[in-house]
């Protein structure tokens, strides 16, 4: 793990009297950031945020409580960075749409990769048992289905089966940013930067979905 930053200690014992949620969450961030999820605890998260050590658990009964808490921030940074990327592709052909839409969850696991991993670990995290989570994601698959469904009624796919394009579309943008998150671009020989190279792969994806004239 890295080595704590300037920045990262002067965040500690940062919370007086603001949100004592955003706080603990932020340090439960930075904590991970250092030590990773395993070695988290919720009384270092407090000390971190510089409240006692019975001042998380009004607010998070478990350490699971805290990570989901982290969990249904990443999604909203998740919808958040998906929505700008679309707007930019608004009234284009499905296919754009569906390209911006993975350009927008590639951007977000770029600026967000600790809670990238928070939220993909589902042994960290009740996914199941938090209505935000859920609800995010029944959204945003939702709105993928509908752009895929709709390609296929316009003629642009180059396959009529709906699921695997679904399926496939989910798995690829999720591996690349696994692949960047878990650092294996270098023993891949990725020579372009990160952001480049993901780009131009799912443009690839999108290109080998399209239907040949």
């Amino acid at each position: 793990m890295p080595q704590e930053t300037e920045r990262a200690k002067s965040k500690r014992g940062r919370y007086h009297h603001g949100n004592l949620v955003e706080a603990l969450i932020a340090a439960a961030v930075e904590l991970i950031e250092l030590d990773g999820a395993e070695k988290l605890s919720v009384r270092e998260v407090a000390k971190r945020a510089g409240v006692s050590p019975g001042a998380p658990f009004r607010h998070f009964s478990s350490k699971t409580a805290l990570l989901t808490a982290v969990a249904e921030q990443a999604m909203e940074r998740l919808v958040r960075s998906v929505d700008q990327a679309m707007a930019s592709a608004h009234g284009e052909e499905p296919l754009r749409q569906l390209r911006a839409m993975g350009r927008g969850y590639l951007a977000w696991a770029q600026a967000n990769p600790t809670h990238f991993q928070i939220v993909s670990s589902r042994s960290l995290i009740d996914f199941g048992g938090s209505a935000r989570l859920v609800d995010a994601n029944v959204r945003l698959r939702a709105r993928m289905v509908a752009l895929i469904a709709q390609a296929s009624e316009e003629g642009r796919l180059r396959t009529d089966d709906i699921d695997d394009v679904v399926l496939s579309s989910r798995a690829f943008v999720y591996g690349l940013a696994r692949m960047f998150v878990d650092g294996h671009f270098p023993e891949w020989d990725v020579s372009r930067a990160s952001e480049d190279a993901m780009a131009r792969s799912l443009d690839l994806f999108i290109a080998g979905l399209t239907r040949g004239d």
